[in-house]
């Protein structure tokens, strides 16, 4: 596996990166147990300096932070800097309420004097994704460094540069040697690293097939595991919606990180007889965006992550078409040496076309048609996935009725899927298992340990 940072709005070499040894391997094995060793007998308020140092340190290099994303997987810059500073506000939130979130739970038995605390684990194996190359480290990093479990990160191949800028952010903070190790692993070293007693457990964030096979890796060594995966997400629009509402989220919803989100919505379900109206305007917004230098503020439509993503998401849209879908906008090449693809609307997508329940991540937006509400639910529950969900009414009530019946992990009304440390984030189905941010992420590897104690007798 060759770590590399090629620009996708170029597709050059801009730097290639050596891959870790197994002696390297061992090193932050060590390093990480003996600083879990450590954290546990430390309180976790002992940390919360360093974790809002962390958040500082990003907020001040911000710009280069920033840069570092675009120039590795392309993202605008606007949305880049975006991405700092959440991750900002993720450590500033954990630094705030993870010694409180960590409190001992007291339990009432007559059997006893009872309590159980959160405690530390030990090692985190972590493999994260290129599409939001800190956020996603971020999410596990805040929580669990909180609890005191240290982490070793395999990062994307495509995205090496942040993966040692993230590291150096915490070097700058004088966060303790072994928190978070950033190492340039191949499959076969995550799989001896998940095999070790010193790692007690395993966070993913990736695709279907790539969480499969480190959650069964994760399974055969009795390791707990997290798995954030795919999506297919419905934006259901109901007949009695807020069109002005709709057309000023359903475009960004689609078309964010240039489609390249996996809880951004997918599938657009539309109720009722505003169909027509619904394709005529996407077609109109999709036709507005600029594809040009992503390092240029006015740039609208940033490339894919690299050449092989843009080729991938071509050869799924062939296959749809080629299975009966019908190309309503898009699907025209932009002329340009980077990795762009045209915004693409398809339409009379059926359940035996291979779309149907796929992930298309980039931006290619499947319009559906439907009579009933009842209809809305069943489409957007036909899928293997359940990540995210949108639901547009007027009636907030009816909505959360309407959002209550979908299987999903996260249901966002009238509005467009968001990320806060204050909400939890995950799917359920191939989505995955287990939740990142808020109380629940820093819950995700604890130990709840029981302690009790007889009653004094008389």
């Amino acid at each position: 596996m060759a770590y590399q940072t090629i620009n996708p709005y170029t597709n050059e070499l801009v730097k290639a990166y050596p891959n870790a040894s197994d002696a390297d391997l061992e090193k932050a094995l060590a390093t990480g147990h003996a600083l879990y060793k450590q954290f546990r007998n430390e309180e976790p308020a002992s940390r919360s300096a360093a974790l809002h140092r962390v958040a500082d340190e990003m907020r001040k290099d911000e710009d280069s932070l920033a840069a570092t994303i675009t120039t590795e997987m392309g993202k605008l810059i606007g949305e880049a800097k975006a991405e700092v500073e959440l991750c900002a506000n993720i450590a500033d939130y954990f630094a705030d309420h993870g010694a409180e979130f960590l409190q001992p739970t007291p339990l009432t038995t007559p059997a006893g004097k009872a309590y159980y605390a959160k405690q530390a684990v030990g090692i985190i194996m972590m493999v994260e994704p290129w599409n939001f190359p800190y956020y996603q480290i971020m999410r596990v990093f805040a929580p669990n460094f909180m609890v005191g479990n240290p982490m070793i990160l395999k990062h994307a191949h495509n995205t090496p540069a942040c993966a040692e800028a993230f590291e150096d952010v915490l070097r700058k903070a004088d966060v303790p040697e072994g928190s978070l190790k950033n190492l340039f692993l191949d499959y076969d070293q995550v799989d001896k690293a998940i095999a070790d007693p010193r790692v007690a457990g395993v966070a993913l964030t990736g695709s279907e097939r790539g969480g499969a096979s480190v959650a069964k890796s994760a399974g055969e060594h009795l390791k707990k595991s997290t798995m954030e995966l795919g999506g297919n997400d419905a934006f259901i629009i109901l007949d009695d919606a807020d069109w002005d509402l709709v057309k000023q989220v359903a475009p960004q919803a689609r078309l964010g990180n240039a489609g390249q989100i996996c809880s951004a919505s997918k599938r657009f379900i539309v109720v009722g007889d505003k169909y027509d109206d619904f394709v005529d305007f996407m077609k109109t917004a999709f036709a507005k965006v600029q594809p040009g230098d992503p390092m240029d503020p006015s740039t609208t439509l940033a490339p894919l992550s690299s050449a092989k993503a843009k080729a991938h998401l071509q050869q799924q849209v062939d296959a749809a078409i080629a299975a009966g879908a019908k190309v309503e906008y898009g699907n025209t090449p932009i002329d340009s040496k980077g990795a762009f693809f045209q915004p693409t609307i398809l339409t009379n997508i059926d359940r035996n076309n291979p779309v149907y329940n796929q992930e298309l991540f980039g931006p290619v937006a499947s319009i559906y048609h439907v009579a009933t509400e009842e209809e809305a639910i069943e489409l957007a529950n036909d899928s293997s996935y359940g990540l995210g969900s949108v639901v547009f009414s007027k009636d907030a009530a009816h909505a959360d009725k309407v959002a209550q019946q979908i299987e999903a992990g996260m249901t966002f009304i009238n509005m467009s899927w968001t990320t806060a440390p204050e909400l939890p984030f995950g799917g359920v189905k191939n989505s995955g298992y287990g939740r990142e941010l808020y109380q629940l992420g820093l819950n995700a590897f604890v130990n709840e340990h029981l302690i009790m104690s007889a009653l004094a007798k008389d």
